[in-house]
């Protein structure tokens, strides 16, 4: 075993401790048994070694972000004098519902905190809230995600993300050695290769078309906007009256954060002919409109049926919106704005080109060159 590393650990010092390969932990020469856990991941945690029964046991005092150098040796003073009795692992809704409440769910944006309360309620509290944190195992967790993966990958990928952050910062706060999730590999994403072709999109206006006349309104100006406008579904079914400003849309919650989205003539007369009660949203529940309708847009299945794209998805229509547009001349940098992208690179994700616009580019560059090489004809 290496030998220990030792130094009087001061806040200057602990911030210069980088991560390795691999955990480390340096010991304080002022205050016996009291040192920083140093893991790859950059996280640091106080440690201190106590006296059990003649065995050395290894605690931890918490976070280096919520613990100063000063406050951990009065800590670790205390404890030498008063030894406590080992701490009690607290249970997966316990810790959600706490600290980890307090340091990072209270700090996600708004559309964020939606996102993890649907996933706490409807996955991983039912999976893993009654079992205490070092109980959670990886074969528990692998078996989970084996299972919603089945019928939602995608999902499942974000969930486990989130149980990801949930189970590192109980390794931060000491409850656990080491994140059952590490080892999970997460869902491939496909190959985001379907958007609409111009047929394709004349026969969606069709469908509807046919639907608004028939009453269907609400879901089909949605899917319009999401058409006309490339954003994603909830900045549009969650839109806010204040939101509509001046022939665009000033988005407060979007996914990248605050951001403009400018409207063409026809989006903006959907949403001038969007009927204005009480409700503060554009597409408030049928039930309670103080809330925005719910995210299931049932209408859109039979809606592609009818159009013969059932193999499309909604969010296609975001990839379709940027596909043509890049084919219709727009620099990636605009096409990346106007979606609100936080990188080019994202948008080059969704710049699908379809083959007959590569057959005609190919036609205009061949005229051209036969043009060229005509008149160097001529020439000679």
């Amino acid at each position: 075993m290496a030998a220990k590393e030792k130094m009087k650990l001061t806040d200057a010092t602990m911030a210069r401790l980088r991560p390795r390969a691999r955990e480390y932990a340096v010991w304080d020469t002022k205050v016996a048994g009291l040192g920083v856990r140093v893991r790859p991941s950059g996280g640091k945690t106080w440690v201190m070694l106590l006296d059990a029964g003649g065995r050395t046991r290894r605690v931890s005092l918490g976070p280096v972000s919520t613990m100063c150098v000063a406050d951990a040796r009065r800590e670790a003073l205390g404890r030498h004098a008063d030894p406590q009795p080992e701490k009690t692992v607290p249970l997966f809704r316990d810790f959600v519902a706490g600290v980890w409440k307090e340091v990072h769910f209270d700090r996600y944006k708004p559309s964020g905190q939606r996102t993890a309360s649907g996933t706490l309620r409807r996955q991983l509290l039912p999976a893993f809230g009654a079992k205490s944190l070092d109980r959670i195992t990886p074969a528990q967790v692998e078996r989970w995600f084996e299972r919603y993966s089945r019928t939602a990958p995608s999902s499942a990928n974000r969930d486990l993300d989130i149980l990801n952050q949930i189970m590192n910062y109980a390794v931060a706060c000491g409850h656990v050695e080491a994140s059952p999730t590490g080892s999970i590999r997460r869902n491939r994403r496909p190959a985001l290769t379907r958007f609409l072709s111009r047929e394709e999109v004349a026969r969606l206006h069709g469908v509807l078309d046919a639907l608004t006349r028939k009453g269907d309104r609400q879901q089909a100006d949605i899917i319009r906007l999401l058409l006309l406008t490339g954003c994603r579904r909830g900045e549009i079914i969650g839109l806010r009256w204040s939101e509509v400003q001046d022939g665009m849309l000033a988005l407060t919650d979007s996914k990248t954060g605050p951001r403009t989205v400018p409207l063409g003539r026809r989006a903006r007369a959907i949403l001038d002919r969007q009927p204005r009660g009480e409700s503060p949203f554009v597409f408030p529940s049928p039930r309670d409109p103080a809330r925005p309708r719910g995210p299931e847009l049932s209408l859109w299945y039979r809606i592609r049926r009818e159009a013969g794209i059932e193999d499309c998805r909604l969010h296609d229509l975001r990839h379709t919106v940027a596909s043509h547009a890049v084919m219709n001349g727009v620099p990636l940098p605009v096409v990346s704005r106007l979606l609100g992208h936080s990188t080019v690179h994202m948008t080059l994700r969704y710049a699908h080109l379809a083959d007959r616009d590569i057959e005609a580019a190919a036609e205009r560059v061949g005229a051209a060159m036969e043009q060229v090489m005509g008149m160097d004809g001529m020439r000679r």
